[in-house]
């Protein structure tokens, strides 16, 4: 019976955030423009990103990120919060534009149960590009809204 009324829950659950309008984990969708040719702009990160992969975190939680793949193209990484060990997938894609470099972010919470987080995913993103720099480069834009990241614009990062 209490089997049955866990299964008739989370289907409830699923079917209401499908509904509502999409996936009930917490995440971060941007876009940036960066000063730099891409494959610049994605060695840049890539490199942060390993500076970044102990438990040493200093202030705030730039730290406990883990590259998993990067071609040139797209590039997929984790991040784990240090304090309640939650993991966030990232995934950027990197498209040239002239000089620039036009980079498609986003950042999702692999707790489905985590229903706010804060501007976590946000934060995620955000330090690698203030960390590596990039935020610096010449023309550098970033565009998102409260509807593709919810909690950016109160976020602390």
């Amino acid at each position: 019976m209490i089997q049955s009324i866990s299964i008739l829950i989370l289907f409830t659950y699923s079917c209401s955030a499908n509904f509502i309008g999409g996936s009930p984990q917490p995440s971060c969708k941007l876009n940036w423009n960066i000063g730099k040719d891409c494959e610049s702009a994605g060695q840049t990160i890539v490199d942060q990103i390993d500076k970044w992969k102990g438990d040493d975190c200093g202030k705030g939680e730039k730290c406990l990120y883990t590259l998993d793949s990067y071609d040139g193209k797209i590039l997929r990484a984790k991040h784990q919060t240090p304090n309640d060990d939650y993991v966030d997938d990232l995934t950027m894609v990197f498209n040239d534009n002239g000089d620039d470099c036009a980079i498609n972010a986003n950042s999702i919470s692999e707790s489905w149960y985590a229903a706010h987080d804060h501007g976590t995913n946000y934060c995620t993103l955000r330090n690698l590009i203030t960390g590596s720099g990039l935020d610096k480069t010449k023309g550098f834009k970033e565009e998102t809204n409260e509807s593709d990241c919810p909690q950016y614009s109160s976020a602390n990062c």
